[in-house]
Protein backbone atom coordinates (compact mmCIF):
# COMPACT_ATOMS: atom_id res chain seq x y z
CA UNK A 1 0.00 0.00 0.00
CA UNK A 2 1.16 3.52 -0.68
CA UNK A 3 1.86 6.03 2.39
CA UNK A 4 -1.29 8.00 1.36
CA UNK A 5 -3.05 4.99 1.63
CA UNK A 6 -1.92 3.95 4.49
CA UNK A 7 -3.21 6.55 6.62
CA UNK A 8 -6.38 7.05 4.86
CA UNK A 9 -7.09 3.75 5.80
CA UNK A 10 -5.40 3.64 9.86
CA UNK A 11 -5.03 7.07 10.47
CA UNK A 12 -0.88 6.12 10.72
CA UNK A 13 1.98 6.09 8.94
CA UNK A 14 3.64 2.85 8.17
CA UNK A 15 6.44 3.09 10.77
CA UNK A 16 4.44 4.16 13.48
CA UNK A 17 2.59 1.12 13.38
CA UNK A 18 5.18 -1.28 13.01
CA UNK A 19 6.20 0.07 16.27
CA UNK A 20 2.96 -0.56 17.91
CA UNK A 21 2.75 -3.89 16.61
CA UNK A 22 6.59 -4.31 18.34
CA UNK A 23 5.11 -3.03 21.60
CA UNK A 24 1.97 -4.22 22.09
CA UNK A 25 3.37 -8.11 20.05
CA UNK A 26 4.25 -9.40 24.18
CA UNK A 27 0.43 -9.34 24.89
CA UNK A 28 -0.88 -10.28 21.03
CA UNK A 29 0.99 -13.33 20.31
CA UNK A 30 -1.78 -16.67 20.56
CA UNK A 31 -1.62 -17.67 24.67
CA UNK A 32 -4.32 -17.52 27.11
CA UNK A 33 -5.49 -14.31 26.28
CA UNK A 34 -5.60 -14.73 22.89
CA UNK A 35 -6.44 -18.37 22.20
CA UNK A 36 -6.91 -17.10 17.94
CA UNK A 37 -3.83 -17.91 16.00
CA UNK A 38 -4.29 -14.30 14.33
CA UNK A 39 -0.75 -12.25 14.05
CA UNK A 40 -0.49 -9.32 16.11
CA UNK A 41 0.07 -6.98 13.21
CA UNK A 42 -3.50 -8.46 11.57
CA UNK A 43 -4.98 -7.60 15.12
CA UNK A 44 -3.57 -4.08 15.11
CA UNK A 45 -4.60 -2.83 11.51
CA UNK A 46 -8.15 -4.27 12.20
CA UNK A 47 -8.27 -1.94 15.55
CA UNK A 48 -7.00 0.60 13.63
CA UNK A 49 -9.38 -0.03 10.95
CA UNK A 50 -12.22 0.51 12.93
CA UNK A 51 -10.98 3.11 15.28
CA UNK A 52 -10.19 5.44 12.00
CA UNK A 53 -13.23 4.55 9.52
CA UNK A 54 -15.57 3.73 11.95
CA UNK A 55 -16.59 0.68 10.24
CA UNK A 56 -18.88 -2.08 10.82
CA UNK A 57 -17.18 -4.98 12.73
CA UNK A 58 -18.38 -7.66 10.60
CA UNK A 59 -17.00 -5.52 7.40
CA UNK A 60 -13.36 -5.30 9.04
CA UNK A 61 -13.19 -8.52 10.74
CA UNK A 62 -14.04 -10.59 7.38
CA UNK A 63 -11.12 -8.08 5.79
CA UNK A 64 -8.97 -9.33 8.39
CA UNK A 65 -10.00 -13.44 8.17
CA UNK A 66 -11.91 -13.40 11.17
CA UNK A 67 -15.80 -14.33 12.16
CA UNK A 68 -17.22 -11.29 14.28
CA UNK A 69 -17.29 -12.68 17.70
CA UNK A 70 -13.51 -13.27 16.65
CA UNK A 71 -12.58 -10.09 16.01
CA UNK A 72 -14.47 -8.80 19.29
CA UNK A 73 -12.06 -10.63 21.23
CA UNK A 74 -9.42 -8.78 19.94
CA UNK A 75 -10.40 -5.21 19.79
CA UNK A 76 -10.89 -5.91 23.57
CA UNK A 77 -7.06 -7.69 23.48
CA UNK A 78 -5.96 -4.45 21.66
CA UNK A 79 -7.40 -1.84 23.63
CA UNK A 80 -6.59 -3.37 27.18
CA UNK A 81 -2.81 -3.94 26.15
CA UNK A 82 -2.70 -0.64 24.52
CA UNK A 83 -4.38 1.29 27.74
CA UNK A 84 -2.18 -0.87 29.74
CA UNK A 85 1.58 -0.26 28.42
CA UNK A 86 0.82 3.09 26.46
CA UNK A 87 -1.32 5.52 27.78
CA UNK A 88 1.32 7.43 30.46
CA UNK A 89 3.73 7.29 26.87
CA UNK A 90 1.26 9.30 25.02
CA UNK A 91 -0.98 11.28 27.23
CA UNK A 92 1.08 12.64 29.55
CA UNK A 93 1.19 16.21 31.53
CA UNK A 94 4.18 18.58 30.88
CA UNK A 95 6.94 18.23 33.18
CA UNK A 96 8.15 20.70 35.64
CA UNK A 97 10.98 21.56 33.29
CA UNK A 98 8.95 22.13 30.34
CA UNK A 99 6.19 24.64 32.06
CA UNK A 100 8.03 27.74 30.76
CA UNK A 101 7.66 27.11 26.80
CA UNK A 102 3.98 25.51 27.88
CA UNK A 103 2.96 28.97 29.12
CA UNK A 104 4.75 31.06 26.28
CA UNK A 105 3.36 29.07 23.67
CA UNK A 106 -0.31 29.78 25.53
CA UNK A 107 0.48 33.48 26.15
CA UNK A 108 1.02 34.03 22.85
CA UNK A 109 -2.19 32.83 21.84
CA UNK A 110 -4.58 34.90 24.02
CA UNK A 111 -2.14 37.02 26.17
CA UNK A 112 -2.94 35.78 29.36
CA UNK A 113 0.10 34.42 32.10
CA UNK A 114 0.55 31.58 33.54
CA UNK A 115 -1.48 29.13 31.48
CA UNK A 116 -0.63 25.16 30.88
CA UNK A 117 -3.72 23.55 29.44
CA UNK A 118 -7.42 24.28 28.06
CA UNK A 119 -9.90 22.30 29.19
CA UNK A 120 -13.17 21.41 27.54
CA UNK A 121 -15.40 18.88 27.13
CA UNK A 122 -17.67 17.54 24.27
CA UNK A 123 -20.19 14.25 24.28
CA UNK A 124 -19.77 10.84 22.07
CA UNK A 125 -23.11 9.01 21.36
CA UNK A 126 -23.23 5.49 22.13
CA UNK A 127 -26.17 2.76 22.52
CA UNK A 128 -28.28 3.05 25.51
CA UNK A 129 -27.55 0.46 28.05
CA UNK A 130 -31.01 -1.77 28.90
CA UNK A 131 -30.47 -0.21 32.18
CA UNK A 132 -30.87 2.87 33.50
CA UNK A 133 -30.46 4.63 30.22
CA UNK A 134 -31.66 8.32 31.46
CA UNK A 135 -28.31 8.24 33.16
CA UNK A 136 -26.38 7.89 29.48
CA UNK A 137 -29.17 10.79 27.98
CA UNK A 138 -27.77 13.99 27.91
CA UNK A 139 -29.18 17.48 27.86
CA UNK A 140 -29.68 17.16 23.90
CA UNK A 141 -31.69 13.97 24.09
CA UNK A 142 -28.97 11.94 22.63
CA UNK A 143 -27.58 8.83 24.57
CA UNK A 144 -23.72 9.46 25.01
CA UNK A 145 -20.70 9.49 26.95
CA UNK A 146 -19.36 13.48 28.97
CA UNK A 147 -15.39 13.45 27.50
CA UNK A 148 -12.93 16.14 29.46
CA UNK A 149 -10.11 16.65 27.23
CA UNK A 150 -6.98 19.01 28.57
CA UNK A 151 -4.56 20.16 25.53
CA UNK A 152 -1.41 22.01 24.76
CA UNK A 153 -1.46 25.21 22.50
CA UNK A 154 0.03 22.33 20.18
CA UNK A 155 -3.80 20.42 20.23
CA UNK A 156 -1.41 18.19 22.25
CA UNK A 157 -3.62 15.91 24.18
CA UNK A 158 -2.55 16.26 28.34
CA UNK A 159 -5.29 14.55 30.13
CA UNK A 160 -8.65 12.79 29.07
CA UNK A 161 -11.49 11.22 31.66
CA UNK A 162 -13.28 9.41 29.22
CA UNK A 163 -15.85 7.90 32.15
CA UNK A 164 -18.82 9.73 32.81
CA UNK A 165 -22.42 9.41 31.21
CA UNK A 166 -24.07 11.83 29.20
CA UNK A 167 -26.15 13.51 31.65
CA UNK A 168 -23.44 14.51 33.85
CA UNK A 169 -23.10 17.83 33.38
CA UNK A 170 -19.89 19.54 34.21
CA UNK A 171 -19.69 22.91 36.78
CA UNK A 172 -19.85 26.66 36.10
CA UNK A 173 -20.80 28.24 38.39
CA UNK A 174 -21.29 32.31 37.15
CA UNK A 175 -17.72 32.85 38.21
CA UNK A 176 -16.22 30.30 36.01
CA UNK A 177 -18.29 31.21 33.61
CA UNK A 178 -16.41 34.93 33.51
CA UNK A 179 -13.40 33.22 33.67
CA UNK A 180 -14.04 31.16 30.73
CA UNK A 181 -15.30 33.63 28.47
CA UNK A 182 -11.81 35.45 29.55
CA UNK A 183 -9.86 32.53 28.23
CA UNK A 184 -12.11 32.10 25.12
CA UNK A 185 -9.11 33.17 22.50
CA UNK A 186 -7.11 30.27 24.31
CA UNK A 187 -9.10 27.93 25.13
CA UNK A 188 -10.36 27.66 21.00
CA UNK A 189 -7.47 25.72 20.57
CA UNK A 190 -9.91 23.10 21.42
CA UNK A 191 -12.27 22.98 18.77
CA UNK A 192 -8.76 22.31 16.77
CA UNK A 193 -8.71 19.15 18.80
CA UNK A 194 -12.19 18.00 18.77
CA UNK A 195 -12.82 18.86 14.82
CA UNK A 196 -9.69 16.73 13.50
CA UNK A 197 -10.11 14.27 16.22
CA UNK A 198 -13.56 12.92 15.07
CA UNK A 199 -12.60 13.58 11.75
CA UNK A 200 -9.32 11.33 11.90
CA UNK A 201 -11.47 8.58 14.09
CA UNK A 202 -14.50 8.19 12.13
CA UNK A 203 -15.86 6.02 14.67
CA UNK A 204 -16.23 9.05 17.11
CA UNK A 205 -18.17 10.66 14.71
CA UNK A 206 -21.98 11.22 15.53
CA UNK A 207 -22.28 10.58 11.67
CA UNK A 208 -21.32 7.14 11.94
CA UNK A 209 -23.97 6.23 14.48
CA UNK A 210 -23.51 6.00 17.96
CA UNK A 211 -20.92 3.35 19.31
CA UNK A 212 -22.37 -0.23 19.66
CA UNK A 213 -20.69 -0.80 22.78
CA UNK A 214 -21.10 -0.50 26.51
CA UNK A 215 -19.54 2.26 28.18
CA UNK A 216 -16.53 1.29 29.52
CA UNK A 217 -15.51 -0.25 26.29
CA UNK A 218 -16.30 3.32 24.69
CA UNK A 219 -14.48 4.79 27.46
CA UNK A 220 -11.67 2.54 26.23
CA UNK A 221 -12.20 3.55 22.94
CA UNK A 222 -11.73 7.51 22.92
CA UNK A 223 -8.81 7.25 24.97
CA UNK A 224 -7.24 5.25 22.62
CA UNK A 225 -8.24 7.42 19.87
CA UNK A 226 -6.55 10.37 21.79
CA UNK A 227 -3.44 8.29 22.15
CA UNK A 228 -3.20 7.65 18.89
CA UNK A 229 -4.09 11.23 17.83
CA UNK A 230 -0.69 12.36 19.93
CA UNK A 231 1.14 9.57 18.42
CA UNK A 232 -0.10 11.34 14.84
CA UNK A 233 0.82 14.49 15.98
CA UNK A 234 4.49 13.20 17.19
CA UNK A 235 4.95 11.34 13.75
CA UNK A 236 4.14 14.40 11.69
CA UNK A 237 6.70 16.58 13.77
CA UNK A 238 9.50 14.51 13.19
CA UNK A 239 8.70 13.69 9.32
CA UNK A 240 8.28 17.41 8.72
Amino acid sequence: MQDRHIIQTYCQNCQTIMDLCRQLEPDLMPGNRNPYSISPIVQVLSVLHVLATGSFQHTVALTGGMSQPMFTQVLSNVLCAFLQHLHHSYIKFPQRADMANVKGDFYQMGLIPHVVGAIDGTHLSLVPPNVNEQVQRNRKNYHSINVQVVCLADQYISQVTAKFPGSVPYPAKPEELRFNEAHGRTRRVLEHVFGPLKTRFRCLDLSQGALLYLSHKVGQIIVACCMLHNLAKVSDTIAS
